[in-house]
């Protein structure tokens, strides 16, 4: 059977009394695309630096691309792309000193390599990194934990401080890293990000993972708020016994409600009227966890990847 990517045997990580890991265990399979969530402090940054060897765990297990990151921690890195939430560098160079410099490291990047990435995320490499906004210092940081074609992708909130143009971008990147067989382990607060790129996604709380699932499952827990507007007044009723439809108020022609699930019946409902506008806004990850603690309750803690 191949080995797993990542894989964690009840990891935990004490700090003094605080627990940042309860017992974690993970597997990220090779080719995969798998997405971390959880609320802050839930202990996603802490998973990462332990599969990195930034930190040392309490106990348990820890495995990366088959090897140990305590004692394989050098020849692991050539072989691992990372991207740290809160990317800070030296800001004296420019942003093609650092590159050069990082891939030097990993062995060497052809400096086209460097120049295609940079031009793709509108990045200027000749100025010095200290007169950069933050979304363009995240820029740098991108193309770092990309430009070597890594086996492992290692994001820790990757698109924080890009624009919606680029987060596209960072996902068709994301998508031609899986194409070319490479692991991404991603953690995100961009629903739509995760939606667009992962196969599973892994919840953490309080330090353990309580459910894996595939993406299209994390979907259909989503939670919106839909607002359609209709060429003529609707009634309440009509709309208010449809299953995964809640909180339902019409006003005039605009009716709003909560959608925690599929759509249908509330498309098939509207499509027999005239729909003039609809707006679904993008489901909030901190919602989503607490319909999905509430649905699941005690239970969460025992889910079974």
């Amino acid at each position: 059977m191949t080995e797993s990517a990542i894989s964690t045997e009840n990891l935990v990580k004490t700090y003094g009394r605080n627990r940042g890991l309860t017992g974690l265990d993970l597997r990220v399979e090779p080719g995969e695309v798998f997405g971390f969530l959880g609320p802050n402090g839930s202990g996603k940054s802490t998973t990462i630096r332990i599969l990195l060897d930034l930190i040392r765990p309490t106990s348990g297990r820890v495995r990366v691309l088959g090897a140990d990151p305590r004692t394989d921690g050098v020849r692991l890195r050539r072989r691992i792309g990372y991207l740290a939430g809160d990317f800070v560098v030296d800001g004296r160079q420019t942003g093609r000193d650092l590159l050069t410099y990082l891939g030097n490291l990993r062995g060497g990047v052809p400096r086209n390599r460097i120049d295609e990435l940079a031009q793709r995320l509108g990045l200027d490499l000749d100025r010095r990194i200290k007169g950069l906004s933050k979304g363009n210092r995240q820029k740098i940081g991108v193309v770092q934990a990309f430009m070597h074609s890594p086996e492992l992708l290692v994001l820790d909130e990757p698109t924080s401080g890009l624009d919606p143009f680029l987060q596209q971008e960072f996902v068709a990147m994301v998508r031609e890293a899986k194409a070319a067989g490479q692991t991404v382990f991603m953690s995100s607060h961009v629903m739509s990000e995760v939606q667009q790129t992962a196969d599973r996604v892994g919840i953490i709380r309080e330090g353990r993972l309580i459910t894996v699932e595939r993406v299209e499952e994390l979907r259909e827990r989503a939670v919106r708020q839909v607002e359609i507007v209709f060429e003529e007044p609707v009634g309440t009723e009509e709309f208010a016994s449809l299953p995964n439809i809640s909180d339902v108020t019409v006003a005039g022609h605009t009716l709003r409600c909560r959608l925690d699930g599929r759509a249908d019946a509330l498309v098939k409902a509207a499509s027999r009227h005239t729909v003039l506008s609809l707006r679904a806004e993008e489901p909030d990850l901190e919602e989503l966890f607490f319909g999905y603690y509430s649905e699941t309750g005690q239970e969460a803690h025992h889910a079974v990847a």
